[in-house]
């Protein structure tokens, strides 16, 4: 087998990546199939940790509109992903894969508490790590978690997971001339304001010089074959 391209990756999923066409709640079968490319990334020695976000539950000020006070709007999109990091860690402990949450709010009867050096130690010893709450702050996204998350645990890049399968010039969906980028710079994605990850992520993965691998999750196994190097989407750099 072709050796992996990276030692260690964080994966970053949206919420509502895990409803599948429900688009709300849990989809048991993608969750599954996620899982499954997970433990093969695992096996093959891969060092794997997952930051989720919540939008298939809730997403903050975009849910409480001008009904919510914003920060409070974003404890309860910090608290849907760590419902999604639960689903998530029973379906990889049913596939006999070592798995720790750990959530940026202390919440010991759920979760350890983010601690970097016991996160590294769990990845060391080929535990799946899952980051909850995002950053534990509001006004800020999971992807400025992932951003976050993946500097402080030195990982080799991020794989972004989302509905499309790279970055587009402008919107694939409205715009059937769009065109795919194969690699692009951070400097280009902000400039030309590209939706990748917010500015905060993006500038966070800038200054820290993450690579960010953008595909599609609809075939989860997109996931492995990211790990290992292959060129199924968009690499973003400095």
């Amino acid at each position: 087998m072709a050796q992996p391209q990276y030692r260690r990756v964080l994966l970053k999923i949206s919420g509502e990546a895990l409803a599948g066409d429900a688009r709300r709640g849990l989809d048991f079968e993608v969750i599954g199939q996620v899982c499954d490319v997970v433990r093969k990334c695992v096996e093959t020695g891969i060092q794997v940790g997952i930051v989720v976000g919540g939008g298939n539950f809730w997403r903050g000020l975009k849910d409480g509109g001008d009904s919510m006070q914003r920060v409070r709007a974003d404890h309860m999109g910090m608290l849907a992903t760590v419902i999604n990091a639960l689903a998530i860690a029973d379906c990889l402990e049913q596939r006999n894969v070592e798995v720790r949450v750990q959530t940026a709010v202390e919440m010991r009867g759920f979760a350890e508490p983010y601690i970097r050096s016991k996160a590294c130690r769990h990845l060391e010893k080929g535990r799946v790590v899952i980051f909850g709450c995002g950053t534990g702050n509001p006004f800020f996204s999971t992807d400025t978690g992932a951003a976050l998350r993946a500097a402080e645990i030195d990982a080799d890049v991020i794989l972004l997971a989302k509905n499309v399968d790279g970055v587009y010039d402008s919107d694939p969906a409205v715009n059937p001339d769009a065109k795919k980028y194969d690699d692009i710079t951070y400097a280009q994605v902000l400039s030309q304001q590209l939706q990748v990850m917010d500015s905060t992520a993006t500038s966070l993965c800038m200054d820290n010089n993450i690579p960010v691998f953008v595909f599609a999750l609809k075939q989860p196994e997109n996931i492995f074959k990211a790990a290992m190097g292959e060129n199924i989407g968009t690499y973003v750099h400095g």
